[in-house]
């Protein structure tokens, strides 16, 4: 059956998972529950996954071809436990030359990496989302430059891969600014995160793709992004969702933030 497409957040570093008993800390709890609650939320199990994540930037679209991927600790001052976490679902080298395939055929310039680590825009909200790691996954990189049209494109390109089962992700925050941890940012982040969803959730595909590649106009953008490669990975789900309806799936005031979740089909 035919898989949607997804924005999910990711959380900050291995947030779901620094109690040592491994629970949650009630502030993310409500994200992980939405993590927790995207399988039975599909059609049925997905295939495989393609998830891109705002952690792994390339000059050209790179798509992981390894078998058994290891993960990569990319969080930095976190408790000792955090650094043995698992999540040990394996490769789909198959799906992979696939990405690469429609995305060659679509214009672009793409590059194959068999041996790097998935990154925690990975394997956190992968590991709440599918505990058992039992879903082949694939992870294709941003371009560097992050043109929104061309993460668009992108999405575009790789959409007829969600008819084949595959869940297509992207894996960042709707707002990231790190500068203000320990400050009210609310007023900004919600301005920002209320305009960004009005565009995202546009009835018409072609206005909701031309508003959101735009989205730095939008209030307070640059508050939210100084650094827009958390939103990019949108950019990705968006195109991929084609011309299908969008719901506005998830939305939280966590750690000072307004933080939202999109999904497509």
């Amino acid at each position: 059956m035919r898989q949607p497409s997804l924005f999910l957040p990711h959380g900050g570093g291995p947030c779901f998972f620094l109690n040592p008993d491994g629970s949650c800390p009630p502030v993310w709890q409500p994200m992980r529950d939405y993590l927790s609650g995207i399988l039975p939320s599909l059609p049925e199990q997905p295939k495989a996954i393609l998830i891109v994540s705002g952690h792994w930037e390339e000059a050209d679209f790179t798509v992981h071809t390894g078998e058994k991927p290891g993960l990569l600790f990319d969080y930095y001052g976190f408790p000792e436990h955090t650094y043995q976490l698992r999540w040990d679902a394996p490769g789909a080298p198959d799906l992979a030359r696939k990405v690469e395939a429609l995305l060659t055929e679509a214009g672009f310039t793409v590059g194959e990496n068999a041996t790097r680590g998935w990154d925690h825009g990975v394997f956190i909200p992968l590991k709440v989302a599918v505990p058992d790691a039992d879903i082949p996954t694939v992870q294709l990189s941003l371009r560097k430059d992050l043109d929104p049209a061309a993460h668009i494109r992108a999405g575009q390109a790789l959409a007829a891969l969600r008819d084949e089962g595959v869940l297509i992700v992207g894996s960042g925050m709707s707002f990231h600014n790190m500068r203000t941890l320990g400050q009210d940012v609310s007023a900004q982040a919600d301005l920002f995160d209320d305009a960004l969803s009005a565009a995202v959730t546009d009835p018409d595909p072609d206005s909701r793709r031309a508003r959101v590649a735009a989205w730095a106009s939008l209030p307070q953008a640059r508050f939210a992004h100084p650094r827009e490669e958390h939103l990019i990975p949108l950019m990705v789900a968006l195109g991929a969702g084609g011309n299908d309806s969008v719901a506005h799936a998830f939305r939280n005031h966590v750690i000072g933030w307004t933080v939202s979740a999109f999904r497509f089909g």
